[in-house]
């Protein structure tokens, strides 16, 4: 091992805002993001609405890149554009062969796959870009960013559904633990907005159909919840290890004090109905970090909005952390899927160097089952060194990161 790992820069676009200042007022004012949905015509189907992310034009790519390149991977260069600069990198004076990119996706390129299966359908083969499988591999994210910078470190790609890039923070840890990097662009991007993906989704059941009162959609841990909202997001964080950090006089923003994991090993699209996945990685991490449940000061709970995953998540909080407050990124962001891990780090990071924990948006009647202490009606003030985010996965993946506060 060579030391810890820091998190000197993030970069975040999201429904909520783009980039770090306005992403933490969005937070901190507790309002959601979710809109009608506009990126397809979707008169007549169940769901229309989404978190939909709006770049400015300083982040979007020239038209002819933009037609080269799936919006997932769109999204994830203008979020490493923000963390790169945050951290005040400047690549031309690190190695380079050690410099890695780990980026997580769910979905990928998936409005390319989409639009070229329709075109092949109308209109025959010639009709099918002959882009369309680099743009809309998963890998195609983390490589396009290996090329956007010259890293020719380690470069991989990770795909556990919904939590892919909380995955994607934990092979950039391992990277940097073990060595073979000094340090690493990691996080992740999804871009689902596309008509498939949303039918798909609202065919299992699992999205909220609160189409006449957007904003008020995503209810976590609410008695109200009737599922997630649909969302597209980046986020990109630098990790290094301290003593690189410290010798190109980095900014420190936290230390990555750990991670733990776990598989319910249970069913493909539900969470054990005990929890018991889930309390097996948050005592991982506690283990990992070598803190106990007392030291936590806050959680940033996966919070889908879903009956059976708040539920799960309750169940597994309640065991481990009873009584610690609990935070829920997606009641203002919607659900990014693979996205989410890698966005709720950032967020944690913020709340925890502020010590002022964002209050989920539409909780307005708590759901007395869960037992959560969950922070509701304003920003509450916390003391404590120690926070956790949550990532649960379909198919049972379950990632939860602890980050420290920076000395």
């Amino acid at each position: 091992m060579t030391g810890d790992v820091v998190v000197t820069g993030m970069g975040v676009v999201s429904p909520a805002g783009v980039g770090l200042d306005d992403f933490h007022a969005a937070q901190l004012s507790g309002r959601s993001a979710v809109r009608g949905l506009s990126r397809y015509d979707c008169a007549g189907d169940p769901v229309r609405i989404a978190g939909e992310v709006d770049l400015p034009p300083d982040l979007t790519m020239s038209r002819r890149d933009a037609l080269r390149t799936d919006r997932c991977s769109q999204l994830v260069a203008a979020a490493a554009d923000l963390a790169v600069a945050h951290a005040k990198l400047d690549l031309d004076a690190v190695d380079r062969t050690r410099a890695g990119v780990v980026i997580g996706s769910g979905m990928g390129g998936a409005s390319t796959w989409e639009a070229s299966c329709q075109a092949l359908q109308r209109d025959g083969a010639a009709a099918v870009r002959a882009r369309t499988i680099p743009m809309s591999m998963p890998n195609d994210p983390a490589a396009s960013l290996s090329v956007r910078y010259g890293t020719t470190g380690p470069c991989t790609a990770v795909g556990t559904a919904c939590a892919s890039s909380a995955d994607a923070l934990v092979a950039a840890f391992q990277m940097i633990a073990t060595g073979e990097a000094d340090l690493v662009l990691a996080g992740g991007a999804e871009a689902p907005i596309v008509r498939t993906v949303v039918i798909g989704f609202s065919r299992l059941g699992a999205l909220a159909e609160d189409n006449a009162e957007p904003a008020r959609a995503s209810r976590p841990f609410d008695a109200g919840r009737r599922g997630f909202v649909i969302a597209e997001a980046a986020a990109v964080l630098v990790l290094e290890s301290a003593a690189h950090a410290a010798a190109r006089g980095a900014q420190v923003h936290a230390r990555f004090a750990g991670f733990g994991r776990s598989s319910d090993a249970y069913h493909t699209t539900m969470p054990h109905p005990d929890g018991s996945g889930a309390a097996t990685a948050i005592m991982a991490v506690l283990r990992h970090s070598g803190a106990a449940a007392a030291d936590v000061a806050f959680v940033n709970a996966h919070g889908t909005g879903t009956q059976l995953n708040d539920a799960a998540e309750a169940a597994a909080l309640r065991a481990t952390l009873p009584g610690v407050p609990v935070t829920a990124t997606k009641s203002i962001t919607g659900h990014p899927l693979g996205a989410a891990g890698a966005v709720e780090a950032v967020a944690t990071v913020q709340a925890l160097a502020g010590g002022l924990v964002p209050p989920t948006a539409n909780l307005d009647d708590p759901d007395p089952a869960l037992g959560l202490d969950v922070v509701c009606g304003g920003p509450r003030r916390v003391s404590g060194d120690l926070a956790l985010s949550n990532s649960f996965a379909f198919g049972g993946h379950n990632v939860v990161l602890a980050f420290a506060r920076a000395a």
